[in-house]
């Protein structure tokens, strides 16, 4: 599984299925911004990130533009990732409280995290078109996970994501039966992941209290239990 998730690694990168966001992200990565004017920037699609044999799956939305965009590594290098890898971390699921860079020796034990899209897009609003795109992806990524026992979707976005995919596949009847909640623990139905929404680490989530460090550690508190 872990050679077949590296294969899968590399097709997101080299990705060109939507112009729109491939000129976006190297636009990004062209200008840059002053406070990373030393870095290269990825640029790329970016892909997942974490353990082959994880019981715990993060869905989020889309690489930040000087976040994951300029890092390659998910949920990295921004505001979203300082408060979700804090939390990762006091709750066991992270080796480190902070994630700078893609080299900077960070682990998740248990836990793969993943995202919508794969490319930052323009006020990060991807189109449906460009997340139908890139859907197929997060699929090859269940299947190549078979030991996942919770979902954790960070925003309504990647929680409709989710059920979209199970509807398709025949596994649920609709979406409409699942309501979307900060913390909110959904039985999906024998042989399914339970699912916990939350809601996503944003930065104007975060700086309106909306969700606060307290709140999104009790996410992966109420994950943990779940195992």
């Amino acid at each position: 599984m872990t050679s077949k998730l590296a294969i899968l690694a590399s097709e997101i990168e080299k990705c060109e299925l939507c112009p729109r966001l491939r000129k976006h992200c190297t636009e990004v990565a062209r200008l840059k911004r002053r406070a990373y004017r030393d870095w290269e920037y990825w640029g790329k699609p970016v892909p997942a990130f974490g353990d082959p044999k994880a019981e715990v799956l993060v869905l989020g939305l889309a690489p930040g533009a000087h976040g994951a965009n300029r890092t390659g590594r998910m949920f990295t290098g921004d505001k979203s990732g300082e408060f979700l890898y804090r939390a990762l971390f006091e709750t066991g699921f992270a080796s480190q409280a902070e994630s700078n860079s893609k080299n900077d020796k960070l682990k998740l034990t248990n836990m793969y995290i993943t995202a919508s899209a794969r490319c930052a897009p323009p006020d990060n609003k991807p189109l449906p078109e460009e997340l139908r795109n890139c859907r197929p992806y997060f699929e090859r990524e269940l299947a190549l996970l078979p030991r996942v026992k919770v979902v954790v979707t960070l925003g309504k976005l990647a929680f409709d994501t989710y059920l979209s995919v199970l509807k398709d596949q025949g596994a649920i009847k609709s979406r409409a039966a699942f309501e979307f909640g900060h913390n909110r623990v959904i039985d999906l139905g024998a042989g399914l992941p339970k699912l916990v929404s939350s809601y996503h680490p944003s930065q104007q989530n975060t700086s309106t209290g909306k969700l606060t460090r307290e709140m999104l550690r009790d996410v992966f508190e109420t994950a943990r239990t779940l195992l």
